[in-house]
C-alpha cells in the first residue's frame, strides 16, 4: 500500500468580457514574460484567500480604472485550461454596467486596448481567449482546452 497521495492543486484566474455597441474590450500584453503581443481580457490571478467575485472586481479596477459593483457581475463561462507548466481553472464574466471609462492603467503590462468588433477579433488574440467570445452565447458554461 503506497502513502497518502498529495492533493493536486490548480491555479485560477478571473476575466472581464467588456462590450459595448457589439465591440469587445481587448488590452495587448507587454513585457509580462508571457504570451507579450497577444491581446487578452481584463485577467488576472486570485491572490490567495480572497473570493472570485472581488478579485474581478480588484483586477478590473487595476488594470483598466473602472468600479463594478458585485451584483452586476454575470457568471459566462469556466474554462479548465492545460498549458505545459499547469493546469488553471478560469472564471469568465460580463457585466452590463461599470463605472468609468476604461484605460490602461499599468502601462508597464499593456502597452495597447482597444475595443474590437466581436465578430472580427485581431489574429494576435489568444485562442483560448478567442473560444470564449466566439462562443460567449452558446449556453455552454463549462469547457476545456489543452487536453489531448
Amino acid at each position: 500500500m503506497s502513502g497518502k497521495k498529495e492533493k493536486f492543486l490548480v491555479r485560477a484566474a478571473v476575466y472581464l468580457i467588456l462590450i459595448k455597441e457589439n465591440k469587445v474590450l481587448l488590452s495587448r500584453r507587454y513585457k509580462t514574460g508571457w504570451m507579450d503581443g497577444m491581446y487578452s481580457l481584463i485577467a488576472g490571478h486570485l491572490d490567495g484567500n480572497e473570493p472570485i467575485g472581488k478579485a474581478m472586481i480588484r483586477e478590473a479596477h487595476e488594470e483598466v480604472g473602472i468600479e463594478i459593483d458585485k451584483k452586476d457581475l454575470i457568471p459566462n463561462k469556466v474554462l479548465h485550461r492545460k498549458t505545459e507548466a499547469c493546469e488553471y481553472m478560469d472564471f469568465f464574466f460580463t457585466v452590463k454596467t461599470w463605472g468609468g471609462e476604461p484605460k490602461i492603467m499599468e502601462p508597464n503590462k499593456c502597452d495597447n486596448m482597444r475595443w474590437f468588433p466581436i465578430d472580427n477579433l485581431p489574429k494576435n488574440t489568444l485562442p483560448y481567449i478567442r473560444n470564449v467570445i466566439e462562443n460567449l452565447n452558446d449556453k455552454v458554461a463549462f469547457i476545456e482546452s489543452g487536453w489531448k
